[in-house]
């Protein structure tokens, strides 16, 4: 071979070599700033695995400080997790186990549980005492993590637990003012102490209703007629005098020979308002004001509410609720999306937000768990946030109105069949969802509530499903009419 030949040989391999180096860079430079803190981030890592087993995991506390969860030694390298509330909070706070990883509040508040920071003021102002200083030189400081101050309410959670009894379901309260979850109940719960008998049977598929599920945050459900709300809103921004109408409610509407809309058990309700519409839950005259609408308006309002969008949230991860696009050529499916049906999908944090927002006077306020953050001598580290998502939701004058329909529908009830209302001041909407079981069958629907109290100066805000529950206003107010009662006598 020639010099020259080989020379070109040489710098051809040459410039291979310098495309893989910088090849090789780039891609240590891309993980090194994109991808490593997402991984280190990660509840699974090995790293965060092991310094769970190094530091003391901190202590999950409700607003008052009621411990949640208490954490020991056993030896070096090895810790116990007990959660002193048991079934009330099992599938809300998760578990923290080798075996299983990491799951619920444990997993969203994993990183501030196992921080510590040994450096504070009052730390420092304590090391200007030489004296004490070597004394203590050889003492080795205990490493134990951040506590957590939730915004839950001990009282108002097992009240909301206990309220919902035997069904399967989900119950939420928040301040609407604020964001603060003060309770949060999802049934089927479990024993956290026995994870895992529970884990075994339900990766056999031996339980029923999804116990180690968070279904405020994680359910789906179509949200039946408390969907109306949204409806009511849209058409209060959109049809100009729509609450000065009557409207002819016949019982049903027939869009073609194959689809109709009806009212419930086929009641015609004649000529009526709009108020008298909602309190009703007159399928008619929603489904006409979706078909009014049109779907991109209707559309519009529910994604103001926070559908299609992911939910911002302070320690919690929300499932996207879900509204569908529609065209024209299906006013069917437009009027079933006005009623809450149709594609319809809702988790009941969402609707509590909705609620909220009416309560709220069309500000949606982020929903957070943290009331503060606490480092082992109690100083202060941080505290959770009360923002706005949106202030424009609907305008103060919307909300207003249809809070006073709101009100009209909870105070003629609650002279009738729901005595537990009384004297709460409350406002409230329900629904009754029906949807499709698995083997095409129809389901016995879903019974919702959502409310707030008291009506001159919210302070709650609540959601309710109860699964396969039959009549909202039978099965799910009474629910909700209790939690309220306990929150408010607090």
């Amino acid at each position: 071979m020639k010099k020259t030949e080989l020379s070109v040989s040489i710098q051809r391999v040459m410039i291979v070599f310098v495309f893989l180096l910088i090849g090789l860079i780039s891609y240590i430079a891309y993980f090194q700033v994109f991808k490593a803190p997402e991984i280190a981030e990660k509840p699974g890592n090995i790293r965060i695995a092991a310094k769970r087993n190094e530091v003391l995991r901190g202590t999950i506390y409700d607003r008052n400080g009621v411990a949640l969860t208490k954490s020991e030694k056993v030896n070096a390298t090895t810790q116990k997790r007990t959660y002193t509330e048991g079934k009330y909070y099992a599938n809300i706070l998760g578990y923290v186990d080798t075996k299983y990883g990491v799951s619920g509040l444990e997993r969203t508040l994993d990183k501030t549980l196992i921080e510590y920071n040994s450096i504070t003021l009052g730390k420092l102002l304590r090391s200007l005492n030489f004296k004490d200083a070597i004394k203590n030189r050889n003492q080795k400081e205990d490493k134990v993590g951040n506590s957590v101050f939730t915004t839950f309410d001990n009282k108002i959670q097992k009240a909301a637990y206990d309220a919902l009894g035997d069904h399967d379901g989900a119950a939420v309260v928040l301040n609407p003012k604020t964001g603060e979850v003060l309770a949060m109940v999802s049934k089927p719960s479990y024993n956290p102490e026995d994870l895992e008998e529970v884990m075994k049977k339900a990766n056999a598929g031996e339980i029923k209703g999804h116990p180690l599920m968070n279904k405020v945050v994680s359910g789906m459900y179509p949200p039946g007629s408390t969907f109306k709300l949204i409806t009511l809103s849209s058409a209060l921004e959109n049809i100009p005098g729509v609450e000065n109408r009557t409207f002819n409610d016949n019982g049903k509407i027939v869009f073609n020979s194959k689809q109709s809309l009806r009212n419930q058990h086929g009641t015609s309700y004649g000529k009526i308002n709009l108020r008298t519409a909602l309190e009703v839950s007159s399928n008619v005259v929603f489904g006409t004001l979706a078909g009014e609408l049109g779907n991109e308006k209707l559309k519009a309002t529910a994604e103001k509410y926070g559908f299609n969008n992911k939910v911002p949230a302070e320690g919690l991860a929300v499932e996207t609720s879900e509204f569908p696009t529609l065209s024209k050529s299906e006013p069917g499916s437009i009027a079933q999306s006005g009623i809450g049906q149709s594609k319809d999908l809702a988790t009941p944090m969402q609707m509590a937000l909705v609620a909220s927002t009416i309560a709220n006077e069309g500000t949606m306020m982020q929903p957070t768990v943290i009331s503060k953050v606490v480092n082992k001598d109690n100083d202060f580290v941080s505290k959770g946030s009360s923002k706005a998502i949106r202030s424009d939701v609907i305008s103060k004058s919307v909300a207003n109105t249809i809070k006073d329909y709101m009100t009209t529908l909870v105070d003629n009830r609650a002279k009738r069949d729901w005595g537990v209302f009384r004297g709460l001041n409350a406002a409230g909407k329900t629904g009754t969802a029906d949807y499709v079981l698995p083997n095409g069958k129809d389901g016995t629907p879903h019974a919702w509530f959502v409310g707030f109290a008291p009506v001159d100066n919210p302070q709650y805000a609540i959601a309710v499903i109860v699964e396969a529950g039959g009549n909202g206003g039978e099965v799910a107010a009474p629910i909700a009419g209790q939690i309220l009662r306990s929150a408010l006598s607090k």
